[in-house]
């Protein structure tokens, strides 16, 4: 089932996607369930927001697909290698990404799957991950390389406003071992890569981080992108597909 976040009339409402339709939810899924108004509306009648605003914290691996630990210019890390963005850089489907260049001179796409947290999670054995998550959706993780490099972590280089956009929708099931990732910047494919390269699986990465702290509903754990990140610029149309979800379109502006 997927699930989307939208605005109709000036005002934010949920709904399940139908084909050409959203069936109305009477509020948001993560807290209120998949009780339906009986309401049905065009989805080209809406606008796609963002379908989760992270209440706490966005939770990102690095370095999770072995060829881009190799592109990075290192072996893949034995544990997750795990930061944090904050939820002010999340946007949505069709929002603008904003590149900071008056601090930075590269910004670079990073395809990635997302997982939503559905429940309050501490200590989570791999084995009952399933029962935490509430879905997927598709994320961008924009980073400033070169303020990466220069700073030696990753904080700012990821936590700009806009550097996190996520969408279209939430898919509540995905094979993820099935799953790719594809990266187009202006139609051009610059990263294809299978989920099934995916170093530390998704299981592993909730118990990691529960391990650390807690997780709450709406959270999200970014779970790394394969080789092919690059640079984009203003003027550009980033798309990230992960197939089974859908595709996360934004452009792009300078500062």
């Amino acid at each position: 089932m997927k699930i989307a976040r939208f605005s109709h009339q000036e005002t934010l409402r949920y709904g399940i996607v139908d084909d050409a339709e959203l069936v109305v939810l009477a509020g948001d899924p993560l807290f209120a369930g998949f009780e339906t108004t009986g309401e049905r509306i065009p989805l080209s009648e809406v606008t796609l927001l963002a379908p989760v605003i992270p209440r706490s914290k966005v939770v990102c691996i690095g370095k999770n697909y072995h060829d881009h630990a190799a592109e990075m210019g290192g072996e893949a890390p034995a544990e997750p290698l795990m930061f944090l963005k904050p939820n002010t850089s999340v946007i949505g489907p069709d929002d603008v990404i904003v590149r900071p260049t008056a601090l930075s001179s590269r910004t670079d796409y990073e395809g990635e799957l997302a997982v939503v947290i559905g429940r309050i999670a501490k200590n989570v054995p791999a084995e009952r991950a399933a029962d935490y998550i509430f879905g997927y959706t598709v994320a961008n993780d924009v980073t400033a390389r070169d303020l990466q490099s220069r700073d030696g972590q990753w904080t700012r280089a990821k936590g700009f406003d806009t550097f996190c956009p996520v969408g279209p929708v939430i898919e509540t099931e995905l094979d993820t071992d099935a799953a790719t990732i594809t990266t187009r910047v202006n139609g051009e494919v610059r990263q294809n890569g299978p989920m099934s390269d995916m170093i530390h699986k998704v299981p592993d990465l909730i118990a990691y981080a529960s391990a650390v702290f807690t997780l709450l509903p709406g959270d999200l754990i970014l779970t790394g992108t394969p080789a092919g990140i690059g640079p984009f610029e203003a003027g550009d149309t980033v798309e990230v597909e992960v197939s089974g979800i859908g595709v996360l379109r934004n452009t792009v502006r300078d500062a």
